[in-house]
């Protein structure tokens, strides 16, 4: 599913079912490891490779950033500022003809 914001660009986003589901597999991984030192080692290795680079990425939010972007939407929608969906239209078209 992809969210569409002011300025093009497009934010990722994922159900809870799929959110699920990954960290399911996620954890049954983990699990399936858990029983050797080394691929424990290596796992706690790349997970702080993974948190360093997320920190790194300027397309990461932080709770505050995330928050700030809500209100300024929330008060573009006060102020009349949407893209409302037509009769019978399609979510496809509706992302075409406001992407």
């Amino acid at each position: 599913m992809l969210i569409f914001a002011p300025g093009n660009q497009t934010f990722e986003v994922m159900t809870a079912i799929q959110l699920n589901a990954m960290n399911t597999e996620l954890w049954q991984g983990i699990g399936a490891i858990a029983d050797s030192e080394s691929l424990m080692r290596r796992l706690t290795k790349y997970v702080k490779k993974l948190a360093a680079e997320k920190q790194a990425d300027p397309t990461c939010l932080t709770k505050e950033e995330y928050l700030q972007k809500i209100d300024r939407s929330l008060q573009q929608a006060k102020r009349g500022e949407v893209y409302r969906m037509l009769p019978d239209e399609s979510l496809d078209d509706f992302l075409k003809r406001v992407g």
